[in-house]
Order: C-alpha cells, then sequence, then structure tokens
C-alpha cells in the first residue's frame, strides 16, 4: 500500500463529527493528522474519538505542514472564504461544506483562487454522491422523463428553527436562514440533476417572521439545540419562495424552518413531458408514466449508500488523480448565483436578471 494521503479537519463541530470524520476512518490509505478548533476541548474530544492526530487551535499549522495535501473546512459559513482561500494558496486541496459561502461574492473569490492555483476546491454538496439522486440523473439524462420543463421543491420544516439565537440564526456568520441552511441542498440536487442550467431570472420573498420574538419562540423540535442564546441574534429568514427561469426548467420552490402547518414537507418534484418523478429527500423515489396505454407508477431499486462516505472517499481520490466532481466549485457556483438572486429579489421586491 501506498503511503497515506494526510489530511486535516478544520472545525470539530457537528458536521465533521456526524459525517466527515467517520467518513475519513473509512478509508484505509487516508490518515486525519490535524484536528483544528477554536475551542482545543472539541478538537481534543474529536482525536480521541478517532484514536490519534494533533489537536490544534489555529488552522494555518496545518496548513504549514507539507506533509497535509487536503482539508474538509467544517467551520461556520462566515470563515468557509478565508480557510478555503488561504489552503488553495499554502498547496491543500479543499473540501468545504456548504454553503460555498455566506455569499455569491464570497463564493466567486473562492472560485477565483481555486482558478490560480489549479487545485481542488469541492463544496460538500453531498446529495450529488447519493446513489438515489445519481439515478434520477441517469434516467433524465437519458431521456426517460422526457422534457423536463418544470421543477418544484419543497422543504418546509414545521416550527424547527435551529439553534436560536445562535450561529444559525445570525446572518453575519451564516450569511441567511432555511435558504442558505436547507434550500442550497435542494437547489443543489436540481441543478445537478438538470445538468446545471445557466440561471437566467430569479424572483423571491424570504421571511423573517416567527423565530424575531426568541423569548415567547415555542417549538417543536430544534436543531443545534445546545448553541440556543435567547439574547442572541435573530435576523435570518425562516421562510422562503422563489421561482426561477434556467436556460433549463424552471423551478419554483417553498422553504421553511419555521411554519404553522404541522405538515412537514421535503420532497422535490421533476415534471417530464414522458414520466415525473418525485424524490423524497434522503430517500428513495417513486416515478409516474405511461406504459402500453395505461398509468402506471414504480418505486426503482437502488443500492442505498452513504453519501457522505461516497463524497469523502471520491474527494480522497480525485486529490490524487486531479478528476473534477460533480461537487466541484465551477459547478456549485451556480447554487450561490441562485440563492444570491432570490436574496435579492427579496431585498428588492422585484425579479433579478443575471
Amino acid at each position: 500500500m501506498s503511503e497515506k494521503m494526510k489530511v486535516a479537519v478544520i472545525g470539530c463541530g457537528r458536521i465533521a463529527n456526524s459525517a466527515h470524520i467517520p467518513s475519513y476512518r473509512k478509508l484505509d490509505d487516508v490518515e486525519i493528522k490535524y484536528f483544528c478548533d477554536l475551542i482545543p476541548e472539541k478538537a481534543q474530544k474529536s482525536a480521541d474519538e478517532y484514536g490519534s492526530g494533533i489537536v490544534i487551535t489555529d488552522y494555518k499549522q496545518a496548513l504549514a505542514d507539507p506533509e497535509v495535501k487536503a482539508i474538509s473546512v467544517c467551520t461556520p459559513n462566515k470563515d468557509h472564504k478565508f480557510i478555503s482561500i488561504d489552503a488553495l494558496h499554502a498547496g491543500k486541496h479543499v473540501l468545504c461544506e456548504k454553503p460555498a459561502a455566506r455569499d455569491y461574492s464570497e463564493a466567486l473569490e473562492m472560485q477565483k483562487a481555486q482558478h490560480e492555483t489549479g487545485l481542488t476546491l469541492n463544496i460538500g454538496v453531498v446529495n450529488r454522491f447519493s446513489n438515489a439522486v445519481r439515478l434520477i440523473k441517469e434516467m433524465i439524462d437519458a431521456g426517460e422523463l422526457g422534457e423536463v420543463y418544470h421543477v418544484y421543491a419543497a422543504f418546509r420544516r414545521y416550527r424547527g428553527i435551529p439553534g436560536l439565537g445562535g450561529a444559525f440564526t445570525t446572518k453575519a456568520i451564516s450569511g441567511g436562514g432555511a435558504l442558505i441552511d436547507c434550500g442550497v441542498h435542494f437547489i443543489d440536487i436540481v441543478m445537478f440533476c438538470t445538468d446545471d442550467p445557466t440561471p437566467i431570472t430569479a424572483s423571491g420573498k424570504a421571511f423573517s417572521k416567527l423565530g424575531v420574538d426568541m423569548k415567547n419562540y415555542v417549538y417543536n423540535s430544534m436543531w443545534a439545540e445546545d448553541t440556543k442564546d435567547l439574547n442572541g441574534t435573530y435576523d435570518v429568514d425562516d421562510f422562503v419562495t422563489a421561482f426561477i427561469r434556467t436556460s433549463g426548467p424552471t423551478l419554483s420552490l417553498n422553504g421553511s424552518w419555521d411554519q404553522n402547518i404541522g405538515q412537514p414537507e421535503s420532497y422535490i418534484d421533476f415534471l417530464g413531458t414522458k414520466a415525473g418523478i418525485r424524490l423524497n429527500y434522503g430517500g428513495s423515489f417513486t416515478i409516474w408514466g405511461v406504459k402500453d396505454g395505461k398509468l402506471t407508477s414504480e418505486v426503482p431499486a437502488y443500492e442505498p449508500n452513504d453519501a457522505f462516505a461516497t463524497e469523502i472517499a471520491e474527494f480522497c481520490k480525485c486529490v490524487r488523480t486531479g478528476e473534477k466532481l460533480p461537487s466541484h466549485i465551477d459547478r456549485n457556483i451556480l447554487t450561490s448565483k441562485i440563492m444570491q438572486g432570490i436574496y435579492d429579489s427579496s431585498m428588492a421586491d422585484r425579479e433579478i436578471v443575471f
């Protein structure tokens, strides 16, 4: 076996411990050399669970180590841009968690650094590595749905704002709310499955309503509840609606962290002239069509996979081979552009032409 590739994990919070670190552990030819977090106890805990590794609080220590070939950026959104750019200019390949950055301009700076260095910069849009999503793309590419003319995405949560008052709900840290946290995945699935069409216009409205009165907010569930700070900040969107025109299909969406409807929705509908598909987010999908003059419906069989493990494995492989993955910044940049267009449209109260 060749020498193990050394990597560093920057940010040892939830996504690092639930996805990146376990996925690296599955690879016999990869070793996490550094665990970095501003809170040393968090980095130490990750290293202890991994079984080895150097604990640091300054990510630049890992960037200065010539043995380190790649890094995972698992920090809050506000840090994505400068850590990724610093890493690229230090000669490291980068897998940066979604979203690429807080806004489109920051994502463009990251793309520019990737083009300048020629190194890998992938964004953690993990659904591009899901077998179910990849099968849908294959079916669309093969013409099984005919012309896919419209796609509808619903990501509506029932009173479930994450970490109320903390990093999730502070725009200076996160860049946005429900759209940038959840919508990024749904929009990116649509873009991937329809071959990353060019965005043309966006019209949308982002609302910040139910979480504003934090001290009186009643919730059904709360992701990252341990980061809740009722003396903190709430200045992001908790509901968003939008319509986007592209060079391919049109896209409409409704998304929320928080709604007064107790029936959550989490799916994407692909509407084609021959057939249609509903993908249940994170699960299976159904295809409806016509065969021999009769209406049909089918739940296709496929081999489920751990999308995060696949993403990490393909990232490490592309570091060695130079292969350009579907999660490359050059493709994900369009998702950032669409989200920015929705936010800009909301602020301006008009349609945005890209």
